[in-house]
């Protein structure tokens, strides 16, 4: 499939672009490339081939939600710089 020039422009204006007319000859050859290789693409016989989302099998690996021990409220603030009441302390950044 061939790009005309002003496809190109208007591309271009859609995405807000500058381009030179030097650039503008080279998008244009770039994208009617790109267009052909997919139309070859296009020709390739996929009966029988079923669509997948990934082209390999992937398995979700998670472990099992096994419920365990949380932590104290103790051991959890062990390492906080500051802390009161039973909190963390961090400063204040609302008036």
């Amino acid at each position: 499939m061939k790009i005309t020039k002003q496809e190109v422009e208007h591309v271009a204006k859609l995405a807000r672009l500058e381009l030179s007319e030097q650039e503008k000859d080279k998008l244009t050859d770039q994208m009617s490339n790109i267009l052909t290789y997919v139309e070859k693409l296009n020709e390739a016989d996929t009966q029988g081939i079923e669509p997948t989302s990934h082209v390999l099998d992937i398995k979700n690996v998670m472990r099992e939600d096994v419920p365990e021990e949380s932590l104290s409220q103790e051991r959890a603030l062990a390492n906080a710089p500051e802390k009161a009441a039973g909190h963390f302390k961090v400063p204040k950044i609302i008036e």
